[in-house]
């Protein structure tokens, strides 16, 4: 995950609206199914999904009133701790 994408990600999704970038994981994950598709092809696909999805954490954090900056950090924290296990 970079934390630049899923800053610029949740700024695009308080300024138009979440349901863009839901709608851009389900056609990426639909992509995923596509047989011809090389192994670092698949990792790329991955990992805007996995930026969409985090940014889509950050803005619920958002939404309960912390500040993005915040948001951001204590996302990225959780996902360190996460892979730290």
């Amino acid at each position: 995950m970079k934390l630049p994408v899923i800053k610029h990600l949740t700024n695009f999704i308080q300024e138009n609206d979440e349901d863009y970038v839901i709608e851009t994981i389900e056609t990426l994950e639909s992509l995923t199914e596509v047989p011809s598709l090389k192994d670092e092809e698949l990792d790329t696909i991955g990992e805007l999904i996995s930026n969409m999805y985090g940014a889509i954490e950050v803005n619920k954090a958002i939404k309960e009133g912390k500040p993005q900056k915040e948001a951001l950090n204590e996302f990225m924290q959780r996902v360190m701790g996460a892979i730290d296990k």
